[in-house]
C-alpha cells in the first residue's frame, strides 16, 4: 500500500455548454464548461478526480482538445486529463429504453480512459442517437447491446442515481438490475441524492459492487455536493477501476453523500394537488386528493424491494457519511460561502476537516454549530420530494 493516499471524487458532473456557447445539458448553467469544472474541482473544491459525464459531445471534445493543444492541461498515463491538482474522467449519460420490456426508460453512466476511446464512442453512438451533441440521450440499442459494446473499449459501466423514479433502472425500469444488464459487468452503482448505503444494504443483489455517491452536479457550486473519498495513487482512470474492484489495497473508503431526507425524489408526491406524502407512506392514492397518480419516492421503492428487514453491511462497503452542502444552511448565501472558501479552506475543508473555531471567526457561532451538527449527524430535516430539496428545520 506503500504510494496510496486519500482524496476526493465527484464522478458525475454535467456541461451546460461548450466555450464557444453550443448546448450541451439543457437543464444546466450555461457557466459550466468542461474549463470551468477542472478550475472548480482544483481551486475551490478540493476534489482530485471529476468525472465529467458529457464529453461524447463534439463540442466538449473540441474544448478539451483546444486546452490540451494550449498546454493548460495534460492527459495523464492511466487515463484521465490533468488540470493542476485534479484529474478529469471522460464520460457520458446515456438513456435507454427496452422496447417491448415495460418498465421506464433509465440512465447508465460510462466512463472512458482516454480522449481518443470517448471520440471513438461518440462515434458509435451517433447514428444510434437523435443529437450525439446533447447530454443524456436515448439511445437505440439495450441495455446489454451498449454494455457489451462499452466493455470490449475497456470502459466501466454504472447505473446512475438507481433508485431515483425518474430514470433509475430500480427506481422505474426493473425490480433487478439483471432484467437490464448483465450484473457481471458492472463496474459500481450510483445511489442518488435521495438514498444511502443503510437503504441499499437492503437489498442482497447490490451486495457485489462498489457504491458511489455523487453530485449529479448542474452547476459549479453543486460540484462535490455529494462525493466518495478513495485511496488510490495517482488519480486516474486506472486508478479509478482498481480503487472500484478493491486491488492493490486500492478502495473507496467513504461515500460521503447528502443525508437521503435532503434529496428530491426521497418521500412520496402527489403531482395532482402538489403535496409530499408522509415519511414511508405506501398509499396508492393521496390522502389529500384521492388521485392514484402519485410519483413513487426513493424511500418507497426500496421498501417495495427489499428482501431484508434490516440493511446489511457487505465486506468491503465503506462507511456513509452524510454532508450537507454549505448552500443548505441558513444564513450562508453566496457572500458568505465565498467567504469560508476564501478565509477557511475548500468546500470539503469547511464541511469535514476545519475545526469550529476557525469556521465560527468567519461565519460566526451560529453557522459553526450547524456544520458541526450536521458532521455529527444531529441536524433536523424535512424530506424533499416531487423535485424539491428537502430542507434544514430552523
Amino acid at each position: 500500500m506503500t504510494g496510496l493516499r486519500p482524496c476526493f471524487a465527484d464522478m458525475h458532473v454535467h456541461i451546460g455548454s461548450s466555450s464557444d456557447g453550443r448546448p450541451v445539458k439543457i437543464s444546466a448553467s450555461r457557466n459550466l464548461t468542461f474549463q470551468a469544472i477542472a478550475e472548480e474541482a482544483s481551486e475551490r473544491k478540493g476534489i482530485a478526480l471529476v468525472g465529467v459525464i458529457d464529453c461524447h459531445s463534439p463540442a466538449v471534445q473540441a474544448d478539451i482538445d483546444r486546452l490540451l493543444d494550449a498546454g493548460e492541461m495534460s492527459e495523464v498515463p492511466g487515463g484521465g486529463i490533468r488540470y493542476r491538482d485534479t484529474v478529469i474522467l471522460p464520460g457520458v449519460e446515456m438513456e435507454v429504453r427496452e422496447e417491448g420490456w415495460g418498465g421506464g426508460p433509465y440512465h447508465l453512466l460510462a466512463y472512458l480512459p482516454t480522449l481518443d476511446a470517448m471520440k471513438a464512442w461518440t462515434d458509435w453512438m451517433a447514428p444510434r442517437m437523435k443529437n450525439v451533441s446533447l447530454s443524456s440521450q436515448r439511445i437505440r440499442a439495450t441495455g446489454r447491446e451498449l454494455q457489451q459494446e462499452l466493455l470490449g473499449r475497456g470502459g466501466l459501466l454504472v447505473p446512475a442515481h438507481i433508485f431515483t423514479p425518474h430514470r433509475g433502472l430500480l427506481g422505474c425500469s426493473a425490480d433487478r438490475i439483471a432484467d437490464r444488464l448483465d450484473p457481471e459487468g458492472i463496474a459500481a452503482i450510483e445511489l442518488g441524492l435521495s438514498a444511502d448505503s443503510a437503504m441499499a444494504g437492503r437489498l442482497s443483489q447490490l451486495d457485489r459492487y462498489a457504491v458511489l455517491t455523487n453530485s449529479d452536479a448542474h452547476s459549479t457550486g453543486m460540484i462535490g455536493r455529494e462525493c466518495n473519498e478513495l485511496l488510490i495513487g495517482e488519480p486516474s482512470f486506472a486508478e479509478f477501476a482498481a480503487a472500484l474492484q478493491g486491488e492493490g489495497g486500492r478502495r473507496v473508503t467513504a461515500n460521503l453523500g447528502l443525508h437521503p431526507r435532503l434529496g428530491k425524489y426521497h418521500a412520496s408526491y402527489c403531482p395532482s394537488c402538489k403535496a409530499p406524502l408522509e415519511d414511508g407512506s405506501a398509499d396508492a392514492v393521496c390522502p389529500s386528493c384521492g388521485s392514484p397518480r402519485l410519483v413513487t419516492g426513493v424511500d418507497v421503492r426500496i421498501r417495495r424491494l427489499a428482501d431484508r428487514e434490516n440493511p446489511a453491511w457487505p465486506p468491503g462497503r465503506p462507511p456513509y457519511r452524510h454532508q450537507v452542502p454549505l448552500n443548505f444552511f441558513p444564513g450562508v448565501g453566496p457572500k458568505m460561502r465565498e467567504r469560508l472558501l476564501r478565509e477557511v479552506g475548500t468546500e470539503m475543508d469547511v464541511l469535514h476537516r476545519i475545526d469550529r473555531d476557525a469556521i465560527a471567526a468567519v461565519a460566526g457561532e451560529r453557522i459553526a454549530g450547524a456544520i458541526l451538527d450536521a458532521r455529527e449527524g444531529r441536524l433536523k430535516l424535512t424530506a424533499g420530494s416531487g423535485g424539491a430539496y428537502g430542507r434544514i428545520d430552523s
